[in-house]
């Protein structure tokens, strides 16, 4: 018998809002010039970056890896802490701007999840300052309160590719993997989500189409609207042009067959 689908569990950069190319990196480049540091990401720099998860572990594997040892900083250490606070407000004031939205469906499916009484959380490696200032710049303060839990950053110490971050969501709601679904958008993500047993979506960007999703239940391009459909890349969407909650469902239930079988 299937196990009702009860809880969403959201990915954010990437997957709620193209925010790395057009957010953070543009943010880390200007943190970087409040300390007058002679680094530059561009975006095909920042792409290869991304293959590291979490903020402050990004810098400190560019500074090991692109750098010569005499353009190091003696402070490397303490600096790099410092760099992130200033890259988080920096990136705070581009969201306060608007220039970071949403990607297309992704305020639809949350409010048809919450009309449909799913329960939803966030599982990301970004930090809670992050996610929070997204919710409210995007949707509206009151929508931090529709996340059951928002597990962000360090609050568990392996990040993703490691499940930690899925596995701690689900053990606050008190969920199994049977009765959750996951979105994500690149192979970082997935290789957590399904280390953690998750049905996981993939929504791709320019920076992961590339990526291997061969453990996604489907993969497409956006979530999609009513008239701007979405494209199928890997998978089936039962004719559906847009993904809403019906079709979440159809995915979540397809896919415990399939592990039945």
């Amino acid at each position: 018998m299937n196990t009702p689908l009860k809880a969403l569990l959201f990915d954010v950069d990437g997957t709620l809002s193209d925010t790395e190319r057009d957010g953070h990196r543009v943010a880390f480049n200007q943190a970087f010039n409040e300390y007058d540091l002679d680094w530059n990401w561009s975006i095909d720099t920042y792409g290869e970056l991304l293959a590291v998860t979490g903020g402050k572990e990004r810098m400190k594997f560019f500074a090991e890896k692109y750098l010569n040892p005499d353009e190091l900083p003696d402070n490397l250490d303490s600096l790099i802490p410092e760099l992130h606070q200033a890259k988080t407000r920096h990136y705070t004031e581009l969201l306060a701007g608007g220039a970071i939205p949403l990607r297309p469906g992704v305020e639809r499916l949350i409010h048809e999840a919450r009309q449909r009484g799913f329960r939803m959380a966030i599982a990301t490696t970004t930090t809670p300052e992050n996610v929070t200032a997204l919710l409210t710049h995007t949707l509206g303060v009151e929508s931090i309160e529709w996340f059951e839990v928002i597990a962000a950053g360090d609050i568990v110490p392996a990040k993703k590719p490691a499940p930690d971050i899925y596995s701690y969501a689900m053990d606050k709601m008190k969920l199994t993997a049977d009765e959750c679904i996951a979105f994500e958008d690149s192979e970082n993500g997935i290789k957590s989500s399904a280390g953690a047993n998750l049905t996981t979506i993939i929504t791709i960007n320019d920076y992961t189409k590339d990526h291997d999703f061969s453990e996604a239940c489907i993969v497409l391009d956006q979530m999609g609207e009513p008239g701007q459909a979405f494209a199928v890349i890997k998978g089936n969407a039962e004719g559906a042009t847009y993904l809403d909650c019906d079709l979440v469902t159809k995915l979540h239930q397809r896919s415990q067959l399939n592990n039945a079988a």
